[in-house]
């Protein structure tokens, strides 16, 4: 099946890409991280400003793995931890992938649809298997935090809840140019609901 949208009264035909998903969906995966102390965290630019909290609240933890202590946080119901994680960094996630080895090392541009309307649009000018399967699809415990990937957590928890009526589409494109004025266009005429950071 395919989807086509329009961009400058040029036509632009998207074919459906079947999306797998794990049967398990994920939580709490930024407990995970846990390759540096709460010590060594706060030094990071992103973090500094924390400092002089745990400094003066929780100093005993400080040579504590990060991800142990923000788990203890959470299950102590101290809200503090979600100043860690950036906005999308505690929620519900899945693995999911595309498997068609035509499309795994090509570029372009992307749809989720929900229902048949088109809530996100992107570009990648990296391969679809980086983009969708090694990015959207595969969260690490890194991309929750506040110096990680935001963005790949909101869309897979956006897919996740949604993967009963969730499409993927794609546009295999060559030039990196006509990809991200592509993209500019697309977003700017069908405003999709997801593309809007709340």
């Amino acid at each position: 099946m395919n989807k086509t949208l329009t961009c400058n009264d040029r036509k632009l035909k998207f074919s459906e890409t079947k999306l797998s998903f794990s049967n398990i969906i994920y939580n709490n995966i930024f407990v995970e991280k846990n390759n540096k102390t709460v010590a060594e965290t706060l030094v990071h630019e992103k973090y500094e400003r924390l400092k002089p909290r745990v400094t003066e609240k929780y100093s005993k933890f400080l040579n504590d793995k990060l991800g142990t202590f923000l788990q203890h946080l959470k299950e102590k119901n101290d809200p503090f931890y979600k100043k860690f994680l950036n906005k999308y960094g505690d929620k519900h996630y899945s693995k999911f992938s595309i498997s068609d080895p035509k499309l795994l090392d090509k570029k372009g541009l992307y749809l989720y649809c929900v229902n048949e309307e088109v809530k996100y649009i992107g570009k990648s000018t990296d391969t679809f298997e980086n983009r969708i399967n090694n990015g959207y699809g595969n969260i690490s415990p890194k991309n929750c935090y506040k110096d990680g990937r935001s963005t790949n957590c909101r869309i897979n928890s956006l897919v996740t809840a949604n993967k009963d009526n969730i499409k993927l589409y794609l546009l295999p494109l060559d030039d990196d140019k006509e990809i991200n004025e592509t993209e500019k266009c697309l977003i700017l005429h069908y405003k999709p609901e997801w593309n809007i950071q709340r």
